[in-house]
């Protein structure tokens, strides 16, 4: 049987074990499983491929889409020029690096781009921001990162955002695990005020459907999307890539 799976730390809610394994029954795919590999460690990452030598690929989530990348033998292009991976093919022993995320937030956001927004505010710089900075860059939309933490010349720090501040940025994208369910009272520390119907708010998070994020915007006339679409978008092109 082929197995693949999920990596990353915690799983208790993962999106992409329920998603493949429905995908298998109601494509009567055979002989394939996934499964969730809860890794509190990515020390633990060579034991895991030791002890399942039958995986033939695996996703990557929170927090070891970079960590990961020093256990592989290499990169596509794509995961190579963001400095984060999602998607790993497992195949004669070689383990090929992917970012699929690139992919999936692209095709999600497409339909509402088309040269409406030519500045964006990225909130989080973990390993998803990288997927979506990569998307921004690709559209010629200028960006700027908010973190708590700022140590570029493009990082703002939350306690930074104003008004004015958030009047410039159109096109707001979470890409931080805020408001994630059971903490669905969470939400990035922003002037919700200053929103306007003229805004966009992008957020990562598919659970709940509508975040504290997402209801304050909407509250405001923004206009506002999940990353429900992109998951399922990234994760079709992994399988893709799986059984290339």
């Amino acid at each position: 049987m082929k197995k693949y799976g999920l990596i990353g730390y915690p799983l208790t809610h993962s999106f992409s074990q329920k998603y493949f394994r429905e995908k298998f029954e109601r494509e009567h795919i055979a002989d394939c499983d996934y499964l969730n590999f809860p890794l509190e460690s990515i020390e633990q990452f060579p034991s895991l491929l030791q002890e399942h030598p039958e995986l033939c690929g695996l996703n990557v989530t929170i927090p070891y889409k970079e960590k990961v990348i020093s256990y592989l033998d290499e990169l596509d292009t794509t995961a190579s020029d963001t400095g984060a991976v999602n998607c790993i093919k497992i195949q004669d022993a070689k383990r090929i690096g992917y970012n699929t995320d690139t992919y999936g937030f692209e095709m999600s956001i497409k339909p509402f781009l088309e040269n409406k927004y030519e500045r964006a505010l990225i909130l989080g710089t973990g390993g998803a921001s990288k997927a979506v900075a990569y998307v921004l860059k690709k559209w010629n939309i200028a960006f700027h990162y908010a973190t708590r933490t700022p140590s570029a010349a493009n990082h703002l720090s939350y306690n930074d955002l104003n008004a004015g501040n958030i009047q410039y940025f159109p096109l707001i994208i979470n890409t931080t695990p805020l408001g994630t369910f059971p903490n669905i009272n969470e939400c990035p520390e922003l002037p919700y005020e200053a929103l306007t119907e003229k805004h966009f708010l992008y957020d990562l998070v598919y659970n709940p459907a509508e975040t504290l994020f997402l209801k304050k915007g909407k509250a405001q006339g923004a206009h506002t999307m999940n990353g429900l679409k992109m998951l399922e978008l990234q994760a079709e092109r992994g399988w893709q890539i799986w059984n290339s």
